[in-house]
């Protein structure tokens, strides 16, 4: 067994002792899980089927780059019941991807989808980019027309952000690269919004498209991530792996990034939860509180998460549903208090500048509101 492995089964049966058994969702992805062979892949799902409940309709996610995405891989990845891709595209444009130091061509990203289909997969997601230095309106729509020629069934679009320590910062703040043109990407939002609603996509989260049902006759939330909707609810999740972000046990906590860091701490110390009995609030979400949180050797952080920064966080994320936003009754059920009682000034405030609109059953942002969306959460932080 590859060290590393040995360390998530490891990390995967320290959690099945007291949390919740059944799972909703099983995602794969940040870093590069493609690089994982199958056979230690399958040693990974035999710790998880032995740790948790999966029964057979639950989503399981998994990322990958289009140069992995051969044949053979990708039918190992359905005999261990892999029923949902994230192919990582990024653009159609050569010198687009070499800014991403990517090693893939738009050909491969073409082979790995038909590969896709070949081998069952029925829910394919493709991740794209706008907003690059020097990226034109021409060049975005052939990406997102080239991209759709491919009938992915669910799109992950996202606007670059040049994050603190990438290579890119350091070239744009160096001047060997332009900055990003704030209005142009906002130009680029729009109409990729407009061009993915006329070939048959709905718009359920700022950054995420699915294919709408009545295209298949089939439930148009069928290609809605559920496990990034656990995300935006607000709801807990276990992280787990080197790099891995969680909500448990009343906390937000992350694991140390380091993959040899990680292997040293799971073979070197013995540490086991102290965890409080799960609590049910509202449909599957579940609670849990304990102040002495001992989740893992691999944990590096973790912040206790009060009430109001709960409700907070609740509000923030759930904006980011484009169709749902933040349901009031929910809301009531979860904290056993009325959301216009607790945000009556924010909530009156961006609606009078037009950002949010507000109904009996709930609050979202407006199609305006969603271009300046970090200034909508900014207030609930």
């Amino acid at each position: 067994m590859l060290p590393y492995v040995e360390a998530l089964v490891k990390e995967i049966d320290m959690f099945h002792r007291d949390a919740p058994r059944c799972t909703s969702t099983i995602y794969f992805g940040g870093g590069t899980p493609s690089l994982v062979p199958v056979e230690s892949l399958k040693e990974i799902f035999s710790a998880l089927r032995d740790s948790f409940s999966v029964p057979d309709d639950r989503e399981i996610s998994f990322e990958t780059n289009p140069e992995d995405a051969t044949p053979e891989y990708l039918e190992g990845l359905r005999e261990l019941g892999v029923n949902r891709l994230s192919l990582g595209v990024q653009s159609a444009n050569a010198s687009e991807l070499t800014l991403f130091n990517r090693s893939h061509t738009f050909g491969d990203v073409r082979h790995a989808i038909h590969n896709a289909r070949n081998a069952g997969f029925e829910n394919i997601s493709a991740d794209v980019i706008f907003g690059i230095p020097q990226q034109t309106m021409i060049s975005w729509q052939d990406t997102l027309k080239r991209t759709l020629d491919l009938a992915p069934d669910h799109f992950s679009i996202y606007s670059l952000s040049l994050d603190f320590g990438t290579p890119m910062r350091a070239w744009v703040m160096r001047g060997l690269l332009p900055e990003p043109d704030s209005d142009l990407a906002a130009d680029m939002y729009e109409w990729g919004d407009e061009e993915l609603s006329r070939c048959g996509f709905e718009q359920y989260e700022i950054s995420s498209w699915a294919k709408r049902g009545e295209q298949l006759a089939v439930n148009s939330k069928r290609f809605e991530c559920r496990h990034n909707l656990q995300y935006w609810h607000n709801d807990p999740y276990l992280g787990l792996g080197a790099g891995a972000h969680g909500y448990f046990n009343g906390h937000r906590y992350s694991n140390v990034i380091s993959p040899s860091a990680y292997i040293n701490r799971m073979e070197t110390r013995n540490m086991s939860f102290r965890a409080a009995k799960p609590r049910r609030i509202s449909g599957d979400a579940v609670e849990i509180r304990n102040d002495n949180f001992e989740i893992s050797p691999a944990l590096a952080e973790s912040i206790l998460i009060d009430r109001k920064t709960e409700m907070d966080e609740t509000m923030l994320t759930g904006m980011r549903l484009t169709k749902e936003g933040v349901a009031k009754e929910r809301f009531r059920k979860r904290f056993n208090v009325e959301m216009d009682e607790v945000y009556v000034r924010e909530i009156g405030e961006l609606k009078g500048r037009g950002l949010i609109e507000v109904d009996d059953e709930r609050v979202r942002l407006t199609k305006g509101g969603r271009l300046v969306a970090n200034y909508v959460f900014e207030k609930f932080v």
